[in-house]
């Protein structure tokens, strides 16, 4: 059984198609890079795994099962934007965490906030847009989870910290589970990536190991991604 397929999946929005027939397989233990430019469907697709929205037609089951309360204890997930309250501060929101996620390891997250170098006793409105998403990035990846998803998990940092970022990805989340990460920064993550997913106009284009992928077309996901989406 795979941890997330998507079978025929579609979406609309006020009749017009965002995603179209979507047939996707995540095996567990893989890093998956989601890849796309912006306004292809990437962000859609990743809210209806994540039951924030219905499907028009088609099916996402996890681990064999609809979305629902159980896949949300086994999916990590980083939105594109800040959902804190900015009125706590960071040291209520590691607790707020601990109570809510039987699976969040509070003594994994203070790591990683000293690492990063955060103040646990600022308020999130007193945070920069990238130390927030900093923040989110360390609340996600402290979960022992079956799945992560990360919608552009970059976009708001600088260059000098996105290695570290990768770093805190690989050596943070759980034995076992799959990371899917939504980017259109590919030259920054390909590094990490196991597999690949190109999405274009709401329908996935191709799929494929990395490695392969880049024996095959003796080139860089990087540059390949661009072959693919030449303007």
């Amino acid at each position: 059984m795979e941890l997330l397929e998507c079978k025929n999946l579609c979406k609309n929005f006020d009749n017009k198609q965002i995603l179209k027939d979507i047939n996707l397989k995540i095996p567990e233990g893989k890093i998956i890079g989601l890849l796309g430019k912006n306004g292809t469907g990437k962000s859609t697709l990743i809210k209806l795994i994540n039951n924030l929205l219905t499907p028009t037609s088609g099916q996402v089951l996890i681990n064999g099962e609809l979305p629902g309360v159980e896949s949300k204890k086994i999916i990590s997930y980083l939105p594109e934007r800040t959902y804190l309250d900015k009125q706590m501060t960071v040291k209520q929101v590691l607790t707020y965490f601990e109570e809510f996620y039987q699976d969040f390891d509070k003594t994994k997250a203070e790591k990683l906030l000293e690492d990063l170098k955060l103040d646990s006793n600022m308020k999130i409105a007193k945070m920069s847009k990238g130390m927030q998403e900093k923040l989110q990035l360390i609340l996600v990846m402290s979960r022992n989870a079956k799945l992560y998803i990360l919608d552009e998990p970059l976009g708001g940092v600088d260059p000098a910290t996105r290695d570290y970022i990768l770093d805190t990805i690989l050596s943070n989340f759980a034995q076992g589970a799959s990371v899917i990460i939504s980017t259109h920064l590919i030259a920054d993550i390909e590094r990490i990536l196991d597999e690949v997913i190109f999405i274009d106009n709401g329908q996935i284009i191709l799929t494929s190991s990395a490695d392969e992928l880049r024996n095959r077309d003796k080139a860089s996901i990087d540059e390949i991604f661009r072959r693919y989406f030449k303007c």
